[in-house]
């Protein structure tokens, strides 16, 4: 056992066993850190973690409630929790990722979660998630296995260009990824940053359990050497061992699945909400103000350095109809110097859109400022894809002679 759950065994309609294990919110202000993230779990004060992100590891992590525990709910009081239904046996990364989800959810907060292949007790189920055949949202039963299943992001939402075929993980993302997203960030469903990283959060986090799961190789042919190490390996390492002597560690188990999945959406998500999409917003910005740094529209101006653009630069130039591809990018360097970079033909290679001349390239201080006729010049790459100048006003001359060039 995790040490932050308890278990009762009860006997189902048609006489098998089914372990049910029930946790219950932690109360403030502090919550338990699973053993996923800061190894032998830790109680943590508010002041420790960023706000925004308190409420999202709070979430789904719960302390011990001891038989003589007065807080501990009665028979009566569990009977009236939902029920969250999924099956026993060996588990997987995405019913353990989806019933992280649910347990986000203010509605499923506190739900029992029922491992069983019982087609009674999972009826009594307030949702169903990778276990009895059916894809039903009306009804919250979110299976894929059985032969008629098919569905994708795209066909259940044309605007959305993923094919890969979901699993329990992707259907719960599709149907409550919005309001997951809401609920871990603190902020609305209606947010404008919740529609951008919903799709980012699929594209490079659950598609991935959902290709693995149903069996989709991520390229044609033979691979080169193992991947070992993804979230669905190190969930599947945590089923009990073949050779054990105590399988009676199924349980414990998933519940350690269920936080490594879940704190691993976390993390991924954190990164992209502190991280990616403030570089997303200055590049936009960047963009939109493009006219005033050079009336071409071919030049930005990054206000900040060591911001990541390049993804976000390709991005935005489709979603916002650029007539014009942008060729430079300016920015400051660690010593306030500034730099010119040259944009490539796209986010996998090394050629450009418009190098830098290539009298320029691999020439340094006087010697460039000289042939360029630019003060301040630094150095141009002996590729031509990067340059610099002591100035702002340097770099933009010389990225405005390179477009003349």
């Amino acid at each position: 056992m995790c040490g932050s759950c308890t278990i009762t065994m009860e006997t189902g309609a048609s006489g098998s066993s089914v372990c049910i294990f029930l946790c219950l919110p932690l109360p403030p202000p502090l919550f338990l850190v699973p053993h996923a993230v800061a190894g032998p779990s830790v109680l943590y004060s508010r002041s420790v973690v960023p706000h925004h992100l308190f409420r999202a590891v709070h979430l789904g992590y719960t302390r011990l409630l001891m038989p003589e525990d007065p807080k501990r709910p009665r028979r009566e009081e569990q009977a009236m929790l939902p029920q969250i239904g999924t099956h026993n046996g060996t588990f997987h990364c995405d019913e353990a990722l989806a019933c992280y989800f649910l347990r986000t959810l203010d509605a499923y907060r506190d739900a029992e979660i029922i491992r069983t292949r019982d087609p009674q007790l999972l009826a009594q189920c307030d949702v169903v998630v990778d276990v009895g055949g059916e894809y039903d949202p009306s009804r919250h039963r979110y299976d894929h296995h059985q032969r008629s299943f098919c569905e994708t992001m795209h066909s259940l939402y044309p605007d959305k260009p993923w094919v890969t075929k979901l699993s329990s993980a992707g259907l719960v993302y599709v149907h409550f990824g919005s309001q997951i997203l809401a609920t871990l960030l603190g902020t609305e469903e209606e947010d404008p940053i919740i529609s951008v990283l919903y799709d980012k959060m699929y594209e490079n986090f659950v598609e991935e359990i959902d290709a693995i799961d149903n069996g989709i190789s991520q390229f044609d042919g033979d691979q080169r050497y193992s991947v070992t190490t993804t979230l669905s390996a190190r969930v599947g390492h945590l089923n009990p061992r073949w050779n054990e002597s105590d399988q009676d560690t199924e349980q414990a188990g998933f519940k350690k699945a269920m936080e490594l999945a879940g704190s691993e959406f976390v993390s991924r998500l954190d990164f992209y909400h502190r991280s990616w999409l403030p570089a997303r917003a200055l590049v936009e910005e960047a963009i939109r103000e493009r006219i005033q740094a050079d009336e071409s529209g071919e030049v930005i101006v990054l206000a900040q350095g060591g911001c990541p653009w390049k993804e976000h630069l390709f991005q935005l130039e489709k979603e916002l109809g650029l007539e014009k591809q942008v060729k430079y990018v300016l920015y400051p360097d660690q010593s306030a110097k500034w730099r010119v970079q040259c944009v490539p033909t796209g986010p996998n290679t090394f050629q450009n859109r418009l190098s830098l001349p290539e009298d320029w390239r691999g020439l340094r201080a006087d010697d460039l400022s000289s042939i360029s006729g630019i003060p301040g010049c630094i150095f141009v790459h002996t590729s031509g894809f990067i340059g610099g100048n002591e100035t702002q006003e340097g770099a933009l001359e010389m990225a405005r002679k390179a477009l003349r060039s």
